[in-house]
């Protein structure tokens, strides 16, 4: 085929939650190119694929190396992790596309840790929400405090990516103490899981006070529900609105 460039959306990156649409895109591959942490969990469902890796913040040149085996006729999958087009890599490779207008691009959706994280935790995300970042890599801390302040006033249920690492081991907290001082209370039901669909996956439920307190990792997706969201046993359930 060639010329083509398959954005993969992998999900949590074991076969069970890959989607047949991203099974058959990076079957056909000639290559497969990706952040290292996600080849690797390709490579052993694909061994006999080709494989080109760039490591963290070589976003860009990941993207640039696509284009260019695809004009030179290979078929290429980018897998990312989640969905593609969900804090992943299609809006750059949409970007850089003008730039290499004979290449094909088609993004493969997968599913981002907002759905797979809600379904281990019950139905936290059952109504309107939103799904907010804490990592200010890309974005302004003051860019994300406003969103933050948004979601509260708006009493969306929220799912937070990226809240905490080695340099941002308070953000969770600061992110806490905003929908706290915009009208979510101290009991509002929250929870989280860690490692979601790999080995070592953990959910838990709780208050956003405890939530403001407890350390998280990197691995971890924060679920904070709405003003009607409650905790049953071990999961977290934002109500649809139907009567009973």
């Amino acid at each position: 085929m060639g010329n083509v460039i398959y954005i993969v959306g992998i999900g949590p990156g074991e076969e069970q939650f890959f989607t047949g649409q991203a099974k058959k895109a990076l079957e056909s591959s000639d290559v497969i190119i990706g952040y290292t942490v996600y080849v690797d969990l390709v490579k052993p469902l694909f061994p006999n694929k080709e494989y080109r890796t760039t490591g963290m913040t070589k976003e860009i040149e990941r993207c640039r190396l696509c284009f260019e085996l695809a004009g030179n006729g290979k078929t290429v999958s980018l897998v990312c992790s989640g969905d593609a087009g969900v804090y992943g890599m299609a809006s750059p490779m949409y970007e850089l596309h003008p730039e290499f207008s004979e290449v094909d691009i088609e993004v493969i959706p997968g599913i981002t840790a907002a759905n797979s994280g809600a379904a281990m935790l019950g139905a936290p995300l059952n109504h309107d929400y939103c799904v907010i970042s804490l990592s200010d890599l890309l974005t302004p801390w003051e860019m994300i405090e406003k969103r933050l302040k948004a979601a509260a006033i708006g009493d969306f249920a929220i799912a937070i990516y990226n809240p905490s690492s080695h340099k941002r081991a308070d953000y969770l907290q600061k992110a806490c103490d905003i929908l706290l001082e915009n009208g979510a209370g101290e009991d509002r039901a929250c929870g989280f899981v860690e490692n979601i669909g790999r080995e070592g996956m953990k959910t838990t439920v709780c208050t956003l006070k405890e939530l403001r307190t407890t350390p998280v990792n990197m691995f971890t997706t924060v679920f904070i529900g709405n003003s009607e969201s409650f905790i049953q046993g071990e999961k977290l359930i934002t109500k649809r609105g139907y009567s009973s």
